[in-house]
């Protein structure tokens, strides 16, 4: 019987039942088994842009559905500004009661109506904010405060100084920060947008965090100002700063009046359109829990909340800033509060307009002063030359900067990776395990479909060269129909134990195939097609927009594939022939990183060879987004690849060619663990033997 005639009446796909091994010389199968025909039945491959496109698209149709009554939703929301709050790296750092920032006052210009003292605060150990605070002459007992945060403009503070200015005309304080990027000292916006520091995904670490963070501590020094009422507080701001004034405002409770300016927008329009090229990375937050713009607002509501835009804005579309509206107004409506949230649409491109701002002048008046002043006449700021201060007047540091500040290093220095914790013996080890596990699956894979469709695996034809075997292919998840190989030298194992290698992006044709077949034993191989590998390839020069995109909606190019590889795995112990209890996986390059992720979540892997294995997910990688893509969202904040491979034990690990020093104390913890775990290191897998 041949292979074809045997598979034809062979173990059906899915069955675990005794059967014999279809390449086999004997061809016997047992009668009650159910056929299983080779086809060539055509189902359409994933493509990674309209996946993205979709992906972004549930989170978007999502945002602010299913809301309970109000009381409820009072109760959730702790839970939910927790969550906020994590997303931004701030979960580590919050407490609800904190001392007011250090301040150091530089300088003051007296003016007719207003003072403003130039100042810089400390929002965290050694990272200083420069600010002005526009103070006005003429008040009676404390006044609102205004945080305004400064969009991506060049000297910040001059280019928003009638902001403040005019803010403390109409009787409010207002503190102008500038940021990290941008301020006198200037520090990163654009770690994965420009550096190539796409680990900033795998610290789960985005500037909107810091960002967050020194606008909430501008709010601690308005309140412990004795000129401002700390129960009055608002923030605004355009562009960058129109987005900081969103995180600000769901993060910090005290705020009592927000008005974004040109920064809304839905992460569906984000990833479809395209928009997100065009943002700095201080645009989104680490999203882990796969929320949208409206997802944050809602958590602003019932407080006020004017949300202004441009109707022409060429990285906001109008479209979805009406569609974040809409939602954020279903908090509104449920808490009885639909007065308190309005949209601006103001004509033209990407900036202000008399009516945005004169709008916002109004809104502000009346939630923070209790005045009624209609937009039309409150007065706009006075924007002409000669009003203006020059950059050495409003120049903060006139003595030069601190010594020790760290705002070009906070990316480094604010989320700093766990160490692996003592191990002492395999129930120690077992716990970590358990605990490492569970939290990469919330944090890092969350975005893993919760019902995947069936694998619905097919062999598609036969081969019989110099080596036979077939070729399958299986679903990951819907939208993705993935391929493989499974091929063998004679004579072979009956069942067989298999070995999975990953094909790598871009390699040749044949060369996970040649790897495989260096090993001696005689077992089935498969070299598994992961996404963009394969018949889902894209090229390299989407990569750096697929990584950012990937990112905003709550997974990675490298977390995906850890998905798939699972699949795969799935997919491999249901084919006739394979015992499913001798699954061994085997990763070269960046791919070793992805097999030590699936390995340690499949639990089951009895080898795992690595060729040339990542250090660490803790390292840059290509500005251009080419090349390595190793982040995984968090995934740094509960461990990094040499710590995955120690709590692989007792898997057998085998390390071949020359491996990181990083992987030195995995194969200590594996030696004084000890049997059944062990770490072989070979030149090539031909010299590997089973044990």
């Amino acid at each position: 019987m041949n292979r074809r005639r045997f598979l034809q009446s062979g173990v059906a796909l899915g069955s675990l039942a005794p059967f014999t091994h279809p390449f086999s010389s004997s061809g016997a199968t047992p009668a009650q088994t159910a056929p299983l025909s080779v086809t060539s039945r055509f189902v359409a491959s994933g493509n990674i842009r309209d996946y993205l496109s979709a992906e972004a698209a549930r989170i978007t149709d999502r945002a602010v559905t299913n809301l309970p009554d109000a009381a409820q939703w009072r109760q959730q929301l702790p839970a939910r500004r927790a969550q906020w709050r994590e997303m931004l790296g701030l979960d580590g750092w919050w407490t609800e009661h904190r001392d007011p920032p250090a301040v150091t006052v530089t300088g003051v210009l007296e003016r007719e109506y207003y003072r403003v003292e130039k100042l810089h605060y400390e929002s965290w150990p050694g990272l200083p904010v420069t600010a002005n605070l526009y103070l006005p002459k003429r008040r009676e007992g404390r006044v609102p405060g205004v945080l305004y945060v400064c969009g991506h403009s060049r000297n910040q503070k001059v280019a928003y100084q009638a902001q403040g200015r005019r803010f403390a005309e109409l009787g409010f304080a207002c503190l102008v920060v500038e940021t990290i990027q941008l301020g006198e000292i200037e520090g990163f916006h654009h770690g994965c947008y420009r550096e190539g520091w796409w680990h900033w995904y795998s610290r789960g670490y985005s500037p909107a965090g810091i960002e967050t963070l020194n606008g909430i501590r501008g709010l601690d020094l308005l309140a412990h100002r004795p000129e401002v009422d700390p129960d009055r507080l608002g923030v605004t701001g355009i562009s960058g700063g129109g987005a900081t004034s969103w995180w600000v405002a769901a993060a910090d409770e005290r705020v009592r009046a927000a008005a974004p300016v040109c920064g809304t927008a839905t992460v569906f329009s984000h990833v479809h359109d395209r928009t997100i090229d065009g943002h700095c990375d201080c645009m989104w937050w680490t999203n882990t829990y796969r929320w949208d713009l409206a997802d944050v607002g809602a958590l602003i509501a019932p407080r006020a909340l004017l949300i202004a835009s441009a109707d022409k804005d060429g990285i906001f579309t109008i479209e979805s800033i009406r569609q974040v509206h809409q939602q954020v107004a279903r908090a509104y409506q449920m808490l009885g509060a639909s007065e308190n949230l309005r949209l601006v649409e103001t004509p033209g491109g990407h900036s202000y307009h008399e009516r945005s701002r004169t709008e916002i002048f109004s809104w502000f008046a009346r939630h923070l002063q209790g005045r009624e002043i209609p937009a039309a006449t409150i007065g706009d700021l006075d924007a002409r030359p000669e009003s203006q201060e020059s950059l050495e007047n409003l120049k903060v540091f006139v003595n030069g900067i601190p010594a020790g500040a760290r705002t070009a290093t906070i990316q480094d220095d604010f989320i700093v990776p766990p160490a692996l914790p003592e191990i002492s013996d395999a129930t120690a080890l077992a716990q970590h395990r358990r605990r490492v596990t569970e939290a990469l699956r919330q944090k890092t894979f969350g975005a893993f479909p919760k019902d995947p469709p069936e694998l619905d695996t097919q062999i598609e034809y036969e081969f019989d060269e110099d080596a036979a075997g077939f070729r399958f292919a299986f679903t990951s998840e819907p939208g993705w129909r993935l391929h493989a190989q499974l091929f063998h030298r004679k004579p072979l194992a009956q069942p067989s134990p298999v070995l999975i290698g990953l094909r790598r992006p871009g390699e040749g044709r044949w060369d996970t195939r040649s790897f495989l077949l260096r090993l001696k034993e005689p077992w089935a191989r498969v070299a598994l097609d992961v996404r963009g590998v394969g018949d889902t390839a894209w090229g390299e020069d989407l990569n750096w927009h697929l990584r950012r995109a990937s990112a905003w909606t709550g997974r990675t190019i490298a977390s995906m594939r850890v998905w798939d590889t699972l699949r795969g795995i799935e997919a491999v112990r249901r084919l006739p022939g394979i015992d499913p209890d001798r699954i061994c996986l085997a990763g070269q390059g960046d791919m070793a990183a992805v097999v030590l992720y699936a390995a340690l979540l499949d639990g089951k892997i009895r080898t795992v060879f690595l060729e040339n294995p990542p250090a660490t997910q803790n390292a840059p990688g290509e500005k251009d987004g080419r090349g390595s893509a190793l982040e995984m969202l968090n995934c740094l904040r509960i461990t990094d690849l040499p710590q995955v491979a120690s709590l692989l034990w007792p898997t057998e690990l085998v390390l071949l060619g020359p491996a990181p020093a990083t992987y030195d104390a995995v194969e200590a913890l594996h030696r004084q663990l000890g049997a059944p775990g062990r770490v072989v290191r070979l030149r090539d897998i031909a010299e590997w033997k089973a044990s």
